[in-house]
């Protein structure tokens, strides 16, 4: 599936999170929802991602923004990760790729020499009214999360 252009209807999901409670997109409804995709839970880099959101989280909710982590390991991988790093906001388990296909980050990724499928790191803002605002692709993890919060408050005025 192609990336999802600003100004489209985000697809609609219901994933689990870290404590098995489900989130669906219709949950945020009138509130902006920040959907981040990450390849791989308590790896260098999106451990640095999650704790940057994790660390602006009151800016977010001031703004009345919801933040949401996806990525393909289960519900006990997100719980640890969770856990170990002080992370309180909502970590989705997309097992078995669904919602990671359906924003198009389930992409073919080349790493020492071979080619294998795999989450591309990549942050939707979706707007209150359920359309994408802003997608960031191939994020660089540093200083992400203040850029996004920007956007939010941009949208949030």
């Amino acid at each position: 599936m192609p990336l999802i252009d600003p100004g489209q209807p985000a697809p609609a999901f219901a994933l689990k999170d870290q404590q098995g409670r489900t989130h669906t997109l219709a949950d945020y409804a009138g509130r902006p929802v920040v959907l981040y995709f990450y390849p791989k839970d308590d790896t260098p880099g999106c451990t640095t991602e999650t704790c940057e959101f994790r660390d602006t989280l009151p800016a977010f909710e001031t703004s009345k923004a919801v933040v949401l982590g996806a990525s393909i390991l289960d519900t006990a991988s997100k719980a640890k990760f969770a856990s170990k790093h002080g992370v309180t906001f909502p970590l989705l388990a997309d097992e078995a790729h669904v919602v990671a296909e359906a924003y198009g980050v389930w992409q073919e990724k080349a790493q020492y020499g071979r080619t294998y499928m795999g989450i591309v790191r990549t942050t939707y803002l979706i707007g209150p009214d359920g359309r994408v605002a802003r997608r960031w692709d191939k994020v660089k993890v540093d200083g992400h999360a203040a850029e996004v919060l920007n956007a939010v408050k941009e949208i949030a005025s």
